[in-house]
């Protein structure tokens, strides 16, 4: 009997998750299970990132964060837990973890790890994954015939299928990783295991997918302390308290409103016009997936193709700011999600143990009349120490 579960987490530590199942059983009777992970200690370097498990650009999660994360609405996490899947304590980067226990011991385990946009291009995850099962890089181009498209939580995503053997033990092994973008969220759904196992199970693996449902914030919660800030951009919450948030004290500039930047923004400001035009403040621990990712991650929310290195170098324009020089980009484009031209002014402003991103975007013109104001907003910027 396949049973829905709802995930939320709330502060219980430094390491500590409040994970709420709901088992909606067969007989109609609602059983409401509460899962405690005990407080753990910190690991110099954990499994996951052991085996390459987390996308490229993440910092390591035994790193010192560069400021604590801060509590703040969490979204819920909804699924319908398939049949002879067991659900275990998440982890230090995960939401949610799942294990499959199969004949002669065999086994396949399920993480879902939600990472701030800045979180690697697919082709490097995919060819790191492939690298797990001993196979080798793909280019761009082979990546894109190799995906599968399915739906996850109602929205278009990439499936990637990889089978191999483990450089390792040589056992086979077999990974299942989907990809989708949300917002300024990259979610990363991945099975990993005996490949025989793996295979039987993938399409149990996709009705999951399929079933996996995003509500609105409805708890507060704290992500461990060396995870980076994930991005979110719906701006629909009331904003949290001034003293809740470790943020830069600026100008903002006239006709600027701030309100809740989400779940883990640093701040977001809207700027009033006909089409939805808005600032971003967000930052991540370390490189932050460094200025190339970053910049064309920028250009994928516009509808535009990577850029070669040789293309970065000349749309990247350093300016001088209070807190260090920073990387400035200008790029116009299509917003895919509206259809509408739109333009994205974006600042990257690497720092000694983090990395702070500014994006201003939204309506072609609006953009074109604040852009000087959002070049003098990221240079007034004073830093917390």
């Amino acid at each position: 009997m396949n049973s829905l579960y709802s995930l939320t987490t709330a502060p219980l530590g430094r390491w500590g998750f409040l994970a709420v199942a709901a088992l909606l059983c067969g007989c109609g009777r609602n059983d409401i299970q509460v899962y405690r992970v005990a407080k753990q200690s910190v690991p110099s370097l954990s499994a996951e990132a052991q085996s390459g498990g987390l996308p490229a650009g993440h910092p390591d999660i035994g790193s010192t964060p560069a400021s604590p994360a801060r509590a703040n609405d969490a979204p819920n996490l909804t699924w319908t837990l398939p049949a002879g899947w067991e659900q275990v304590p998440a982890g230090e980067m995960r939401v949610a973890s799942f294990r499959i226990k199969g004949e002669a011991g065999k086994q396949a385990d399920v993480g879902v790890f939600p990472l701030p946009g800045m979180a690697g291009r697919d082709i490097d995850n995919v060819n790191r994954w492939r690298g797990q099962v001993g196979l080798e890089p793909i280019s761009e181009e082979a990546m894109a015939k190799a995906a599968e498209q399915i739906e996850l939580a109602g929205q278009k995503a990439q499936l990637f299928d990889l089978a191999g053997q483990n450089p390792s033990s040589g056992d086979k092994t077999r990974i299942l990783a989907a990809i989708q973008r949300r917002d300024e969220i990259s979610w990363f759904f991945k099975m990993n295991g005996d490949e025989a196992l793996v295979a039987q199970q993938k399409p149990a693996f996709v009705q999951f997918l399929k079933s996996v449902q995003f509500s609105a914030p409805a708890a507060q919660a704290q992500l461990p302390a060396s995870h980076p800030p994930i991005n979110a951009g719906a701006g629909q919450q009331a904003a949290p308290p001034a003293d809740s948030v470790d943020k830069p004290k600026w100008q903002t500039p006239a006709g600027w409103t701030e309100v809740s930047g989400g779940q883990f923004l640093v701040a977001k400001f809207t700027i009033p016009a006909a089409t939805p035009t808005s600032v971003n403040v967000s930052m991540s621990g370390g490189e932050g997936g460094g200025v190339a990712g970053n910049v064309n991650r920028w250009r994928g929310q516009l509808g535009l193709p990577q850029a070669s290195e040789a293309e970065l170098g000349k749309l990247v324009t350093q300016v001088d700011t209070g807190g260090g020089k920073a990387m400035f980009v200008d790029m116009t484009g299509t917003d895919p999600r509206t259809g509408q031209k739109a333009r994205l002014v974006g600042a990257i402003l690497p720092q000694a143990n983090r990395t702070w991103f500014y994006k201003l975007m939204g309506n072609e013109q609006v953009v074109d009349q604040q852009k000087d104001a959002f070049v003098k907003f990221v240079q007034s910027a004073q830093y917390p120490q």
